[in-house]
C-alpha cells in the first residue's frame, strides 16, 4: 500500500494529473447534456495513480476484514485486482449476464458467508454496483462495503453498507432544451474522439 495516508486532495491531484477531467459539451447516454466528463480510463492506464487510489480504498476497508474483493466489468476488474493485492486477498470479477444483471463466470466461486468488498471505478447511477451486490448475495457472499474511485452523484448514491469514494464530484446535467452549452452554440464533444455518447 502507499507509504502514507492519502486524502481527497491527493485523489483530485491524481485525476487532474492523469487528464481525467474533461470540459466541453457532452451528451450523456441518458440523453441529458453537461459540460463535464470524468474519463476513468485515464486513471486506470496509470499504474502509479491506480495503486495510490486503490490504496485509499484498501486502507478504508481493512478494519472490516474483507476476505474477497469483487469488481464488475470493465474498469472494476483492474481496481478489484489492485485492491485485493494490497489487502492480501483474492479478487473475483462479475460480468454481464445474457439476460441482464451480473453473474460469475470463468469458474469464480464465493464461499458461503465470505466477507466481500465490492469496488468499481465511477458511480454514476449506481446500477452496476447494485447488480454486483445482488450477484454476490446470490452466490452466498456477504457484502461488507463498497469502494469506488469516484462518486459522480455528490454523495447521493444510496447504499445499505459502508460506502467510500476516493473522490466525490457533482456534474450538473440538463435536458437538451435547457442546456447552457447548446444555447451558447458550443459543439458536442466526444472523449478521445470516440464519437459516442458518454455515461450519465
Amino acid at each position: 500500500m502507499p507509504d502514507r495516508n492519502l486524502g481527497p486532495h491527493d485523489a483530485r491531484r491524481a485525476f487532474d494529473s492523469a487528464g481525467a477531467f474533461l470540459r466541453g459539451h457532452f451528451v450523456y447516454t441518458s440523453g441529458r447534456h453537461g459540460a463535464d466528463y470524468l474519463e476513468k480510463f485515464r486513471i486506470l492506464e496509470d499504474p502509479k495513480a491506480t495503486m495510490e487510489l486503490a490504496g485509499m480504498i484498501a486502507q478504508q476497508f481493512m478494519p472490516l476484514r474483507p476476505e474477497l474483493v469483487a469488481g464488475p466489468t470493465t474498469g472494476g476488474i483492474i481496481l478489484a485486482y489492485e485492491v485485493a493485492r494490497q489487502l492480501g486477498v483474492n479478487a473475483v470479477y462479475v460480468e454481464r449476464g445474457e439476460s441482464g444483471g451480473r453473474i460469475l463466470r470463468r469458474g469464480f466461486e464465493i464461499s458461503s458467508g465470505a466477507r466481500v468488498l465490492v469496488v468499481d471505478d465511477v458511480v454514476t447511477t449506481g446500477g452496476s454496483v447494485a447488480e454486483t451486490q445482488t450477484c454476490i448475495a446470490n452466490a452466498g457472499g456477504v457484502v461488507i462495503g463498497i469502494g469506488v474511485l469516484a462518486d459522480r452523484t455528490a454523495g447521493r448514491a444510496a447504499s445499505d453498507v459502508p460506502f467510500f469514494a476516493c473522490l466525490t464530484v457533482d456534474f450538473p446535467s440538463y435536458p437538451p432544451d435547457a442546456c447552457p452549452q447548446c444555447a451558447a452554440g458550443i459543439p458536442v464533444a466526444s472523449p478521445r474522439g470516440s464519437g459516442k455518447k458518454v455515461p450519465a
